[in-house]
């Protein structure tokens, strides 16, 4: 009986002896692996946890008509009205954070401009810089996000080689932004934009200081916007 027990002994610990490094190996790896591992995830950051930082959109949309002044010498005796018609562009823009980004937005709209009875085609390409802020409220989803947008920049109407000139505009709005993931989502907006077309000096008075006083001729139109967001 007591040979069996010191057999039984032996073989135990032999199979123990043989196993003792194979374990010790296993339970090394098991330790060091998930060290090992968070170290490399701190040191390269997953694409998932990098933020993303460039916005682009392709829009199309459509432009409201537009009525301006139209005379000789500062003297409205006439008026041109631009048709309403459909618009396209792109923007393009860098995030300052994940609620406020800058952009660059080209818009262009090809219509007809009427005078007199006459109508001559007439190209119109704006070129704003835009500042939009996005709002993460608590109770909405988070794929659903409102914004306000405001914009400024020039607008160019070329209706043909001595007929074209540029001015100064702006725009303000808002919309939504929809995110199907990361990656992409929909863009809706719409936009008041208006157009300084008559940029004068009234009156300018002097005495301790200097006084100017402006007058302009302020024409608008609106516009209804929609396009894919890209995000990088």
């Amino acid at each position: 009986m007591n040979r069996r027990v010191s057999r039984s002994h032996a073989v135990h610990f032999s199979i123990l002896n043989h196993l003792w490094p194979h374990g010790c190996l296993v339970v090394t790896i098991l330790v060091l692996c998930p060290g090992e591992l968070a170290s490399q995830a701190a040191t390269h950051p997953t694409s998932q946890s990098r933020p993303l930082r460039i916005d682009v959109t392709p829009l199309i949309g459509y432009r409201t008509s537009m009525t301006f002044p139209a005379g000789q010498n500062g003297v409205a005796t006439s008026s041109l009205s631009l048709d309403a018609s459909p618009s396209y562009g792109v923007a393009a823009g860098v995030r300052l954070n994940e609620e406020d980004l800058v952009e660059f937005r080209w818009a262009r709209q090809d219509t007809h401009v009427h005078l007199a009875g006459s109508s001559e085609r007439v190209i119109l390409n704006q070129f704003h810089g835009d500042f939009t802020h996005e709002y993460i409220p608590e109770d909405w989803p988070a794929w659903a996000r409102p914004f306000v947008i405001g914009s400024v920049g020039a607008t160019h109407l070329d209706a043909g080689p001595n007929s074209s000139f540029t001015r100064f505009s702006f725009g303000l709005g808002g919309g939504i932004k929809v995110y199907f993931n990361r990656h992409m989502g929909l863009r809706t907006q719409a936009e008041w934009l208006p157009l300084v077309i008559n940029p004068e000096v009234s009156s300018l008075v002097c005495g301790a200081g200097c006084v100017v006083h402006l007058n302009a001729t302020m024409v608008s139109q609106g516009e209804i916007a929609m396009g894919p967001i890209f995000r990088f």
